[in-house]
C-alpha cells in the first residue's frame, strides 16, 4: 500500500504553546535512534552484547519496543531504534547508574555512537499497526525553535576547593567558536553553587561535533587538567573509558525551553539550583516547566527566557531576566502563587541547599531565591552572537 493511500494519524494530545520550543513533558511518544559504528570483526560480539542488553530493557517501565538494523552497504554501521510511551521514563532510565552498567559491554566493540531523540508527531497507519494497540500519544503540533541546541554538564569538586576551581574556570581562554561550516559555539555560561559546577552551552548545528571540538582545544584541555585534582569523582582524560564514564554522568540535558517573545539588550543571565529530594527530580522539573509556560504569557514576569536542565535529582533553571536583581523574587523563581511555591518547595532537598527542612518550608521567596541562586563564574558569547 502506498503512503498516499494510507491514513496519517492526526493530533492526539493538547495544543502546545508556541512559546515552548523544547519540552519532554507533553506526553508524546518518543522515538530514540542510536547510530553505531562497530569495530571491524566485532559484529558478532556487538550482536551478543545487544541481545543481552535488550533482554534487560524490556522490563524498564515505559519501554515499548526495540529494533536493531545493520547497514546493507557497510557491515560496521548499525542502527538501533526504540520506542517509549513518553520521554520521562526514557530519561529516567538512560540517566541512571543501571543504564551505565547495562551498556558497558558495548564499549569494547563500538568505535563511535550518536544518539538522537524525537517526539512522534505523525504516523502512517498500515496493516502492521493493527497488530498491537498504540501506547502513548502523538505530539500535537511541530515546535518552532530558534536553531539553538542547549546542553549542560555538572560535577562536584572537593569541599574547600571551590574558590580555587572558580578562579581556574574563570580564567580559561575561549575556544574557537567555529566548529565547521554548519556548527558554531554561541555561548558558554559557568556557574557554581557550593561545590557544584554547572557549565551550560548553546550551539548552532551539531551538538556532538561541538562537544568534541571543545574537548580537543588546548586551552580547554588545560583547564580540565587543572581542575582534575579537585574533582570528587576521579577521572583520567587519557583513559577513554574513564573519561566516557565521567562525562556520561556529568551530562545535564535540557528538558524544557520557553521564551516570552520579548527582547531587551540589558537582560541578565542567572542560574537557579533546585536540588530535589531523592526520586523527585523529574517531577520537580515538570512543575517548573509548567510554571514557566504560564509565566511566558504573563507581562509581569521579568523572565525573558528559561531553560530547565535535569538529571536524576539535579535540576537547574537557566534564565535571562529583564530587571536583574530588582525583579520580584517570586516571579524570578517561577512562582505564580503560593500554591505553586509550596508545591515546588515540598520537593526540594533542604540539606543540599544548606538549610533544615523547617527553614525551607518557612522561607520567603526572597530567601528561597538567595538559597537557589548560583554564582556566575563566567558568561561568554561568540562575537557574532552578541
Amino acid at each position: 500500500m502506498t503512503l498516499t493511500s494510507e491514513r496519517v494519524s492526526g493530533p492526539q494530545t493538547r495544543q502546545v504553546s508556541q512559546r515552548v520550543s523544547q519540552s519532554v513533558f507533553d506526553g508524546s511518544r518518543l522515538r530514540v535512534v542510536l547510530l553505531v559504528d562497530v569495530y571491524d570483526g566485532a559484529q558478532q560480539q556487538f550482536l551478543e552484547a545487544y541481545e543481552h542488553l535488550c533482554s534487560q530493557v524490556t522490563s524498564v517501565p515505559g519501554h515499548v519496543s526495540d529494533q536493531l538494523c545493520q547497514s546493507i552497504e557497510n557491515p560496521s554501521q548499525w542502527l538501533i531504534t526504540s520506542e517509549w510511551e513518553s520521554a520521562p521514563p526514557f530519561l529516567t532510565w538512560v540517566n541512571s547508574e543501571e543504564h551505565v552498567r547495562m551498556v558497558a559491554p558495548l564499549h569494547s566493540c563500538v568505535r563511535d555512537t550518536r544518539s538522537l531523540r524525537f517526539h512522534i508527531v505523525r504516523e502512517t497507519d498500515g496493516p502492521a499497526m493493527d497488530v498491537e494497540p498504540r501506547r502513548g500519544r502523538l505530539q500535537a503540533a511541530p515546535r518552532i525553535g530558534d536553531g539553538v541546541i542547549r546542553h549542560a554538564l555538572t560535577f562536584t569538586v572537593r569541599q574547600g576547593s571551590e574558590e580555587t576551581v572558580a578562579k581556574i574556570l574563570a580564567a580559561y581562554a575561549s575556544p574557537e567558536p567555529r566548529v565547521d561550516d554548519t556548527t558554531r559555539l554561541c555561548r558558554t555560561s559557568l556557574f557554581m553553587h557550593g561545590n557544584r559546577v554547572v557549565r551550560a552551552i548553546e550551539v548552532r548545528g551539531d551538538l556532538l561535533a561541538a562537544l568534541r571540538h571543545v574537548s580537543k582545544q588546548p586551552e580547554v584541555r588545560a583547564v580540565e587538567e587543572a581542575i582534575n585534582p579537585h574533582l570528587e569523582q576521579r577521572r583520567e582524560l587519557d583513559d577513554g573509558e574513564s573519561a566516557r564514564a565521567f562525562f556520561t554522568r556529568a551530562a545535564l540535558p535540557a528538558v524544557h525551553h520557553v521564551t516570552a517573545g520579548r527582547e531587551t539588550p540589558d537582560a541578565v543571565r542567572n542560574a537557579l539550583y533546585y536540588p530535589a529530594r531523592e526520586g523527585c527530580g523529574l517531577r520537580l522539573a515538570e512543575l517548573l516547566a509548567r510554571q514557566d509556560e504560564m509565566a511566558a504569557d504573563d507581562p509581569r514576569s521579568p523572565v525573558l527566557r528559561s531553560t530547565i536542565f535535569q538529571r536524576d535529582d539535579v535540576v537547574m533553571r537557566l534564565i535571562d531576566v529583564q530587571d536583574g536583581p530588582g525583579a520580584d523574587p517570586a516571579l524570578v523563581l517561577g512562582f505564580g502563587d503560593r500554591g505553586q511555591a509550596a508545591e515546588v518547595t515540598a520537593l526540594l532537598d533542604a540539606k543540599a541547599l544548606g538549610v533544615d527542612a523547617s527553614t525551607l518550608t518557612e522561607a520567603t521567596p526572597a530567601r528561597l531565591l538567595t538559597l537557589a541562586r548560583m554564582e556566575l563564574v563566567t558568561d561568554r558569547r561568540a562575537e557574532t552572537e552578541v
